[in-house]
Formats: C-alpha cells, sequence, structure tokens
C-alpha cells in the first residue's frame, strides 16, 4: 500500500463523516475531476482503507436503551477456548463489540440491550453459558459523554 496524500485522507475524512455523499459532491469537496474522485475512492476501497458504508442508528428508538461492558475471564486460555468463545459471541445480536485484551481479563464485550431485565436475561443465555467463562464483571453506562466511532485520518 502507498502512502495516503493529503487529498486520500481529505476524502477519508469526508466520507467518514458523511458516508451518503455522492461523487459529484465529493469531488468539489476536494476539488477534483468527479472521474479522478471516483478513481481514488475505488483505490481506498481496494488498498482496504474503506471498509464499507453503514447508517448511524438510534438507540433509543430501537428499544436499546441500556448499554453495558462486561469484562469476562476464562478459565482456560488455550486456542480452542479462544476459538469457541469468539464463535459463540459472534452469533449474539445483542454483542456489538467483542476485543480480546491483555490484562486482568481476558475479553471486553460491548453489548446493547432494551433494560436491565433484558441485561440479566443476555447474562445468564448468552455471556455465562459461553465456552470457558469463568467470571464477569459488568458495567452499566450511565451517561454516553461520547460515542463517536470515527478513526483519526
Amino acid at each position: 500500500m502507498k502512502d495516503l496524500d493529503r487529498l486520500d485522507r481529505k476524502i477519508l475524512r469526508l466520507l467518514q463523516k458523511e458516508g451518503r455523499l455522492t461523487n459529484t459532491e465529493l469531488a468539489e469537496r476536494v476539488s477534483l475531476s468527479p472521474t479522478a474522485t471516483a478513481e481514488r475512492v475505488k483505490r481506498l476501497t481496494r488498498e482496504g482503507y474503506i471498509t464499507g458504508y453503514g447508517a448511524q442508528l438510534s438507540p433509543a428508538k430501537l428499544g436499546r436503551n441500556l448499554l453495558v461492558f462486561v469484562q469476562v475471564k476464562l478459565d482456560r486460555t488455550t486456542p480452542d477456548v479462544f476459538d469457541a468463545f469468539a464463535a459463540a459471541v459472534k452469533r449474539s445480536d445483542d454483542v456489538m463489540e467483542c476485543h480480546m485484551v491483555a490484562g486482568g481479563f481476558d475479553y471486553l464485550v460491548k453489548a446493547r440491550v432494551s433494560g436491565m431485565d433484558a441485561y440479566r436475561q443476555f447474562l445468564s443465555e448468552v455471556i455465562l453459558p459461553l465456552p470457558g467463562v469463568r467470571e464477569t464483571h459488568t458495567y452499566a453506562v450511565m451517561e454516553e459523554v461520547k460515542s463517536a466511532g470515527h478513526i483519526p485520518v
């Protein structure tokens, strides 16, 4: 992959902020022709800088008001347990993100549910039965101070 130039970075910033820009609008904002802009977007996609597009949805409107983070400690840290845990987490629609981490626990799970009752059900039916789970610690979010999801470019 080649280094990104100033225009590539500007295109990435604009698309990350406003993914529905037409190629013509994007071309105007970066001061390039539509053809040159489209070629850059194709290259940035082909090289893996752009991995997809999506809408930002309202958790409140969709009945997913409670955001929780769950620290998970496994009873064994072997490849088969890691693989089974990862496969099981991927099947849960409630799990938004799951990260294997270094430190005092093994995974950090981010989930959105409708409320505390739904969280208790999620914990008992999804998290605790996962392969190798020994211990969990849950942190319910009281206020989302910043939730950008944007990567500095």
